[in-house]
């Protein structure tokens, strides 16, 4: 069954969930360059929930019957703490995750924990708490009205919890969770236990401490991003976080091999043929340039890691950045947004001229640079096919401007979809009263 392409929206709202269901949807017209954006605040999609801070998206394929990519959003202000969007053949559900008040930070990381072939999430405190948690996918039992059930990993130390990943930075054939600890200014490494269900917390080790390029030219106040990826091509994947690479030297030893000068949101990928992939740093939570770094020696030395500017002008907050062949041309771009507004008080924007790019690869190193988005709050934005046609779209999200609100930018509209299952398509659940 194909789904139908989406036309008008009826909305269902209860206590806890909002359905938003679209049947048959002739979207309003996205730009020239071929995007059809929806939005909660044109109830497109349902409203987040109440709170006027949104921390962090997270996107992930949690339902394994779905051919979209899900995701969740993450708030700090007021419950519900987490609420999943869940792609459905009418458009999309919301589902409170975790209904109560907790303080979520940015961040986010999918993985199947307890190994029942479905993907768990973790999230951490902000810098009002010391805790680590992961939430139990309930597949195939999704039920709006029932919360995953949530698990303590960290529960003592220092406070903020800023990026996770899963990856086998240690070769052992299994991912370990690793997560940085702001107020502790480390990295923490955890190996998931035997029985993950019946362990709290879990045990963990510091990997790195100290500076990963905060506090220096307009960089942030304390160190963030994560990603992974192998960088010295030894056919390990290896762990990128601040303005680091960081090389496995043995069991839980790790080398930190410093990139760029200012730390931040990091991903890496390859954007030309080369011996060693491409490191690309923004600033985040702070000011600087968007670079590019290759490596033209030794990747375990810094002085042969090479930068160059990918804008004619720093980044002002520029806390998305994501890795995708957007236009499908077989070569890697990249999104890049700025956010409008950090602090709290009244509704005005901090950075007016917040701008989101679209920077094309052409497969050899070189760049075409798009303009998707101005004069807006962009923070934490994400590439996935959240349609399940096969392109990636954008999720965009203000943090404290125009919040609560969510929005999606369709890649060329909704196109062909593929297939759902049968179990999928006769398990959606509706809330208790509809």
């Amino acid at each position: 069954m194909n789904w139908p392409r989406l036309s008008r929206v009826l909305w269902i709202t209860v206590p806890i969930c909002a359905i938003s269901i679209l049947t048959g949807l002739s979207p309003r017209e996205g730009d020239k360059s071929g995007w059809t954006r929806l939005s909660s605040r044109t109830h497109d999609l349902p409203e987040p929930g109440a709170s006027p801070e949104q921390t962090g998206i997270l996107a992930a394929h949690l339902d394994p019957d779905s051919p979209a990519t899900d995701f969740v959003m993450s708030f700090r202000v007021t419950g519900p703490a987490l609420v999943w969007y869940r792609r459905v053949p009418t458009g999309w559900l919301r589902y409170p995750i975790e209904p109560e008040f907790l303080t979520i930070e940015a961040g986010g990381a999918a993985y199947d924990i307890d190994g029942d072939g479905d993907l768990d999430i973790v999230f951490g405190n902000d810098w009002q708490g010391n805790r680590l948690w992961w939430w139990e996918n309930p597949y195939p039992n999704y039920d709006p009205n029932v919360p995953w059930k949530r698990h303590v990993i960290k529960s003592s130390g220092a406070k903020q919890h800023h990026d996770q990943v899963f990856a086998d930075i240690k070769g052992t054939g299994k991912p370990q969770l690793i997560f940085w600890n702001q107020q502790a200014k480390a990295i923490y490494l955890a190996d998931i236990p035997s029985e993950p269900r019946h362990t709290e917390p879990w045990p963990y080790v510091e990997i790195f401490n100290g500076n990963a390029g905060e506090g220096k030219n307009g960089a942030a106040l304390y160190a963030e991003g994560m990603d992974a990826y192998d960088i010295d091509g030894d056919g390990k994947v290896d762990l990128l976080a601040g303005n680091y690479w960081f090389h496995h030297e043995g069991g839980n030893r790790f080398r930190p091999i410093r990139v760029g000068v200012i730390g931040g949101r990091i991903r890496a990928g390859r954007f030309k043929p080369s011996k060693y992939p491409q490191i690309v740093i923004a600033p985040g939570d702070g000011s600087g340039s968007l670079m590019i770094y290759e490596c033209q020696g030794d990747p375990m030395n810094s002085l042969d890691w090479k930068g160059r500017k990918l804008l004619d002008r720093d980044m002002i907050h520029g806390h998305t950045l994501e890795l995708g062949d957007v236009n499908g041309d077989g070569h890697l771009d990249i999104l890049a947004a700025e956010q409008g507004k950090w602090n709290g008080g009244p509704q005005k924007l901090d950075n007016p001229d917040a701008t989101a790019w679209i920077l094309y690869g052409d497969g050899k190193g070189g760049f075409t640079t798009s303009l998707l988005d101005e004069h807006e709050g962009w923070h934490d934005g994400k590439l996935a096919d959240v349609d399940g046609d096969g392109d990636l779209d954008v999720i965009q999200k203000p943090y404290a401007w125009d919040a609560p609100r969510i929005d999606i930018w369709l890649n060329r509209g909704t196109g062909k979809v593929r297939a759902w299952t049968p179990k999928q398509a006769s398990s959606v659940k509706r809330p208790r009263g509809t």
